[in-house]
């Protein structure tokens, strides 16, 4: 095991620092000789094995050059052929939606590209407590009674029950989640995650499925000598998806974003125009406002409010009713977090008073949101570098949801469980899971997970290490360099935004801000200080030893960013950990 950078073992918050490798190095060498790239650029480049002859592609990603065939995806000729025939033939065409963003998102790609082709489309999305996740009996033979085409877009992969129920009209699943052995007998299942595709694409998001199938449509209108809706002002949506939904930021995906973003800085969309300005987004967009900021408003009204909110406000072409629903996703957002947070104390007690270092943690209790479980279990997932499930009873019926590290599935497990009969039923992605149990499953079920997730080899960790880029002091750390850091972006799942230590700092300033966060300035003695935030820190070793620093001087770990106030830039550090120098 390589030695830890700058001696860090353990950091405040107990990790281990580690560099890039000695392969790594020579690598981040080369590219900055031989593709005449910024030393900082080229260790981000090297930490993610780009040669020097694939930089130039890799920092000009084209969607072009990357865009699969849609048609490597089994089903997808035959949906979108299904799909324009409805369209052609003034069928009637409902869109069943899952209530998130990537559902939100699937939902208004169609709604969207059918507008323009001048046909309406119903648009349902299921209550998240009435209802539950993805296609129910009695919601598709609702629909299939006043329909001939139904569209499950996110979710319909394992609902062979629902889409049976859904007489009379056909059905087109365009989803990501895991295949199970068996599929719906429908017109089409899309999925780059069915058990029969290679899985080389299982990094697409669902609104990426949904774009290719309208690329195929749009071809498919090609050869038959007609026009269909110009696709690239759509990929604002694709972007908010992939980021919102935590997909890996690699091949096509980085193109997706990319691209995204610059559709989305033009302020041509009415919902995300008015989201930004309600919160009080007064620049171009990042990925990290899309993860950050855009979408868990959106998402809230799925979890706490009206399941469709989301799906409308990005679907509306009318600027008023953008602005009214922007609002109400607002003030839920706000609702969204004071249950956040009261769960979460609840739940991390809970977890601990079991005890934290299991190969799977977890927590249960009566009257827990669903709506805000998922993000519970991640907090949980970050606190202990293992999987997490929350589960929330209404009676005897739970609902939870589960998150997982990297190199343990998920996803799977909790589908081996409801195969198993242990609980009513789950699944999801490798990442994060949902699941539905009755109370006297729980335990027999959350023992039999942990096994599960041990033979992945969950709970051998310790706190995750610490990623370090490279060294930086506070008189490099320049909004210009930000700036070309941004050309290896975006950063998000799969690709980590550069993370710099600036080493042997004095603490300046401190005070704490906020529900938790601390507020501080360091220097290295030098004319140049530098402040910073740490997000949170109340519950770490971070928030007493650096109020307490007495001096000291201490190694600051972190991410750097543009920070915005007044029409004036400055550099930030968002610091992550810290150790005495």
């Amino acid at each position: 095991m390589a030695g830890a950078f700058l001696g860090v073992d353990p950091s405040l918050t107990g990790r281990r620092w580690i560099s890039l490798t000695p392969e790594q190095d020579r690598l981040a060498e080369a590219l900055a000789q031989r593709a005449d790239l910024a030393p900082p650029v080229a260790r981000v480049l090297a930490r993610r094995g780009v040669t020097p002859e694939a930089a130039p592609g890799f920092l000009a990603p084209s969607l072009r050059d990357l865009l699969p065939d849609p048609r490597r995806l089994r089903d997808m000729q035959t949906a979108a052929t299904r799909f324009l025939q409805a369209v052609k033939g003034r069928e009637r065409i409902a869109i069943f939606a899952d209530y998130d963003v990537d559902g939100g998102s699937s939902a208004a790609l169609l709604i969207d590209w059918l507008r323009r082709m001048g046909r309406p489309a119903t648009l349902y999305v299921p209550d998240r407590i009435d209802e539950g996740y993805g296609p129910n009996d009695a919601a598709m033979a609702v629909l299939a009674r006043d329909h001939d085409l139904i569209v499950c877009v996110d979710c319909g992969t394992l609902s062979q029950g629902p889409i049976a129920a859904a007489k009379g009209a056909d059905v087109i699943v365009l989803d990501h989640h895991l295949g199970g052995a068996d599929l719906p007998d429908c017109v089409a299942v899309v999925n780059p995650n069915r058990q029969d595709e290679d899985g080389t694409l299982g990094h697409l998001c669902a609104a990426a499925v949904v774009f290719l199938m309208l690329v195929e449509a749009n071809r498919q209108m090609r050869d038959a000598g007609a026009t269909g809706p110009e696709l690239m002002a759509m990929l604002d949506l694709v972007a908010l998806a992939t980021v919102a939904d935590v997909a890996q930021l690699t091949g096509v995906n980085r193109a997706f974003v990319r691209q995204g973003l610059t559709v989305m800085a033009r302020r041509q969309r009415p919902g995300l125009v008015a989201l930004s300005d309600v919160a009080r987004l007064d620049r171009a967009p990042t990925a990290y406002h899309l993860g950050y900021v855009l979408g868990p408003r959106i998402n809230a009204g799925g979890r706490i409010g009206q399941a469709d909110l989301g799906a409308r406000l990005l679907s509306t072409v009318d600027t008023g009713e953008a602005m009214r629903i922007a609002q109400r996703l607002e003030t839920l957002n706000t609702d969204r977090r004071e249950i956040e947070t009261a769960v979460r104390d609840a739940a991390l007690a809970q977890a601990e008073a079991r005890g934290l270092d299991a190969p799977l943690v977890w927590a249960a209790e009566d009257g827990w949101h669903p709506g805000v479980v998922g993000i519970v279990a991640s907090r949980l997932k970050e606190a202990t570098n293992r999987p997490a499930v929350v589960i929330g009873f209404d009676g005897d019926d739970g609902k939870g949801s589960g998150r997982s590290v990297s190199g343990v599935d998920l996803g799977a497990s909790i589908q081996k469980l409801a195969a198993e009969g242990l609980i009513a039923k789950g699944g999801g992605h490798r990442m994060a899971a949902g699941l539905s149990l009755a109370r006297a499953q729980l335990e027999p079920a959350m023992a039999r997970l942990s096994e599960l997730l041990a033979r992945q080899g969950a709970g051998e960790a310790g706190p995750a290490d610490l990623r370090i880029d490279s060294v930086l002091m506070p008189g490099g750390a320049t909004v210009e360099l930000i700036e070309t850091l941004d050309a290896a972006g975006p950063y998000g799942a799969g690709a980590s935004a550069p993370r710099f230590v600036f080493p042997s700092q004095r603490i300046r300033f401190t005070k704490p801000v906020g529900d938790g966060h601390l507020k501080l300035s360091f220097s290295d003695g030098g004319p140049v200080v530098l402040d910073a935030i740490a997000f949170n820190a109340r519950s770490s070793a971070l928030w007493d030893a650096l109020q307490g620093h007495v001096g000291r001087p201490f190694h600051l770990a972190g991410h750097i960013e543009v920070n915005h106030w007044n029409g004036r830039q400055s550099v930030q550090l968002k610091l992550e950990d810290a150790a005495p120098a």
